[in-house]
């Protein structure tokens, strides 16, 4: 049985909102609840959950390891500075409280004294000075970071079977949970179960089938099978690109100045195909990074190069070269690094990390990889057309049409074998014109796509000091990774395919670093929450893992399955921790308020390519066809109308690339579509490892008035007239609800939705223009001889279960 908060919103993947939801979130801002911490350990405080993050959002951007604006020359990240004899006095005296000077600063009433400054607007709470002296009390123990140790398979608690990783995620949660005095809540009940794993594993909603079949034998072997089957779709691929897209920065236009469109949606189609060839992660980083250097690339090694052009570029008049050449190696190390590594070297561009052991020379190691980027041309060859001219770019079809094109022509050859035994053979000719007609339009759907290309003598890379690239008084640098982590052991210049290497190569390199990143990701995207809070940060100014052992143990699942991703999305939705139900309880509000603990299942909106996908697939509208160039639904006329360089007028697709997927959706850098927008979709200047989420009236305002939105509610509605043409209120309702929330209402949404029907009926009865109006609203066209006003009328209820949270 569903409870009310386990209930299915339509743009919701559990629950969004009840009406006890404000009084949850009042009690919330007036309990001062404090973020859970585990209890103390016997030696003190743990230093990598509790106490480094605290000294390094204080203390460190004086004290750390930035040398030229450090002061006291006091590294308070580093025990041997913080403890060492200065004459008389230490900063910390391990277990001596009295005679620690930091204690003495942190405790001062004096405001010439007390640390951290008054004016660093950052003063201790009474809370966070009684940690500290319960650190120094204990000890004063240091630990490396934990993002910086190479993870290490764990033994798990004794319930678990080592050789099933479901199981060892299970046997962590519950010894945590254990020890916090709770447990696991009941799983979740069937019907959640499948929408749940539609959605995370393919971006749509469940098919009532699926949903009808899991409930009626909802065993393990069944769930795993369910797994399966999701994994094995193009919808999984497509869903898992979106994510992709957000990390890389993917959109169809340049970002800087007129934000011309420019040509690389044949690389967006490549990741479809790695995800849904379920390409190896290290092969998958190879490819991107370095494709174009891989012996013999393939055509589609070299698509996947794109990615080193996918950052904004610019061809505006009077430009300076060599700074946007800065520019741009500056935005592919803050990429690389937030990518692969969880890292923010880019804020070592003008000095030395602040917060981590990132040194200005590391940064402008990692850009010198990519100095032999060939991307110089459009400075003076870029033009003001759409698409604009971005060289180097390749001519290519996808893999699939490709393929498509291969098969066609095998067809042919054989109609015209055929032939030529039977001339005269009207219907083998009718097929050979049809054949032919397809053939020649898949040719000319062939497109333009940025791809890498080395220079011979790669570009000269310099520190910059304070990242001024009119400074050139710094030494010139060699291609490194960052020195603390190690070295790639080369006679002659290590390449962007070295670096790749380096980033998944689990002995020599980062690999296991790299591992604990993304099993942290996909984490995230079934949990709603990384084990590690913060994504792209595993710094010093990130959030420690609430459960350490159990992330190392996920990231060496990833390196021991041969970094297969499907392997590891699987592990994670097979755990009886996925399964559970997302029902908050006052106990679990009470001792763990942001679900740290995961006690329960997390329930989280739908990202904005969803909220679409899922009113088209209910609606019937949607199509699924794989690949090809970016369309372009409905947009609210006027809005390009600031764009220049060249002005443009938005046209959107009269056919059906209108109901395409919105991953496939047009992604204008400076004006995003306004649907993506109103539901938290990113410009893509940056990477993004995790939307914000907002609830905002224009987003309730998109649901209701976008075209995109009311033509499906249309087409519900015709669905749900067509599709059972002989039945009463009642089990139209009950089709339609468990079309759209793969449930049926419950009495008193029965009862709201006959009135809201009854209702219109009336209405519209009355105002036959307004019927028509309200079924004439755009190009999706009808299938059905219907009377307009129950169209409307039944508009109007598909409207309303479309807009339910």
């Amino acid at each position: 049985m569903v409870s009310e908060f386990g209930k299915s919103g339509n743009i919701g993947r559990e629950w969004i909102a009840t009406p006890i939801f404000s009084t949850l979130f009042a009690v919330l801002l007036t309990s001062g609840w404090p973020p859970h911490a585990a209890a103390d350990e016997p030696t003190g405080p743990d230093f990598n959950r509790r106490v480094r993050p605290l000294i390094s959002d204080r203390c460190l951007s004086c004290h750390g390891p930035d040398a030229h604006h450090r002061e006291a020359d006091l590294r308070l990240d580093d025990r041997k500075s913080a403890t060492m004899d200065r004459g008389g006095y230490a900063v910390i005296r391990a277990g001596d409280v009295d005679h620690s000077e930091m204690i003495a600063r942190i405790t001062s009433d004096d405001p010439d004294v007390v640390m951290p400054p008054p004016e660093y607007g950052k003063p201790l709470s009474s809370e966070e000075i009684r940690l500290l002296q319960d650190w120094v009390a204990a000890g004063a123990e240091y630990q490396p970071h934990w993002a910086y140790v190479p993870p290490r398979s764990t033994s798990a608690p004794a319930a678990a079977r080592a050789d099933h990783m479901a199981d060892r995620i299970d046997a962590h949660i519950d010894e945590r949970l254990r020890q916090e005095g709770l447990q696991r809540s009941p799983q979740a009940d069937p019907a959640t179960l499948v929408r749940r794993l539609s959605f995370d594993l393919t971006g749509l909603p469940p098919d009532p089938a699926d949903v009808a079949a899991f409930v009626a034998s909802p065993t393990d072997a069944a769930w795993e099978t369910l797994i399966d089957r999701y994994l094995a779709t193009d919808a999984y691929a497509e869903r898992m690109t979106a994510y992709w897209l957000d990390l890389v920065r993917f959109a169809d236009t340049v970002g800087y100045h007129g934000d011309q469109d420019h040509s690389i949606s044949p690389y967006r189609d490549w990741v479809i195909d790695a995800f849904a060839d379920n390409m190896p992660f290290d092969q998958f980083t190879a490819e991107q990074l370095a494709g174009d250097l891989l012996p013999n690339a393939s055509v589609d090694q070299k698509i996947a190069s794109g990615y080193n052009r996918l950052l904004q570029t610019t061809h505006e008049g009077g430009l300076q070269k060599k700074e946007y050449l800065a520019i741009y190696q500056a935005d592919r190390v803050r990429n690389v690094s937030a990518v692969w590594m969880g890292a923010t070297v880019g804020c070592a561009q003008c000095h030395d990390h602040k917060y981590d052991p990132y040194t200005a020379k590391d940064f402008y190691a990692m850009a010198a990889f990519f100095a032999d980027i060939d991307e110089e041309q459009h400075f003076s060859r870029g033009t003001n057309s759409l698409p604009t001219s971005r060289p180097p770019e390749l001519t290519v079809h996808s893999r699939r049409e490709r393929r498509q094109l291969k098969s066609l022509e095998r067809q042919l050859e054989d109609i015209e074998d055929r032939l030529q035994q039977s001339p005269s053979d009207t219907e083998l000719t009718a097929r050979k014109k049809r054949l032919t007609q397809q053939r020649d339009d898949l040719l000319r759907a062939s497109r333009k796509t940025m791809i890498s290309a080395s220079l011979k003598q790669p570009r000269t890379v310099r520190l910059l000091p304070r990242g001024d690239w009119l400074d050139e008084s710094g030494p010139i640098i060699a291609p490194a990774v960052p020195e603390f982590l190690g070295s790639i052991a080369k006679s002659s210049r290590p390449t962007r395919l070295d670096l790749a290497r380096w980033l998944t190569d689990t002995k020599t390199g980062s690999g296991q670093l790299t591992a604990r990143v993304f099993a942290n990701r996909f984490w995230f995207l079934l949990m709603g929450r990384g084990i590690a809070a913060d994504l792209e940060d595993f710094g010093g100014q990130g959030t420690p893992p609430e459960h350490p052992q159990l992330l190392d143990d996920l990231a060496m699942e990833f390196v021991d399955s041969n970094w297969d991703m499907q392997h590891v999305l699987k592990a994670i939705a097979s755990s009886q921790t996925y399964r559970q139900s997302s029902a908050w309880t006052p106990e679990l509000l009470q001792s763990d308020p942001e679900n740290l603990l995961l006690a329960r299942q997390s329930a989280f909106r739908l990202p904005a390519e969803m909220v679409r996908d899922s009113a088209l697939k209910i609606s019937g509208l949607l199509v699924n066809k794989v690949g090809g160039a970016s369309v372009k639904p409905y947009q609210p006329a006027g809005y390009y109308r600031h764009l220049n360089f060249p002005t443009r007028k938005y046209a959107h697709h009269t056919d059906d690339r209108q109901w395409r997927r919105g991953l496939y959706v047009h992604w204008q850098r400076q004006f995003l579509h306004p649907m993506m927008k109103a539901f938290d979709g990113p410009s893509r200047e940056e990477c993004t490892a995790e939307r914000p989420v907002s609830n905002t009236p224009l987003a309730a305002l998109t649901l209701l008035n976008d075209p995109t939105f009311v033509e499906a509610s249309r087409a519900f509605a015709e669905r749900i007239l067509t599709e059972n043409a002989d039945a009463n209120t009642s089990a139209r309702l009950d089709f339609a609800t468990q079309l759209a929330l793969s449930r049926q209402p419950d009495t008193t949404e029965r009862q709201l939705l006959t009135e809201l029907l009854d209702t219109a009926r009336r209405e519209y009865a009355a105002s036959p223009q307004a019927a028509s109006e309200a079924i004439s609203v755009g190009q999706a066209k009808r299938k059905a001889d219907i009377d307009s006003a129950e169209m409307a009328a039944w508009t109007t209820v598909a409207r309303t279960i479309l807009n339910l949270d």
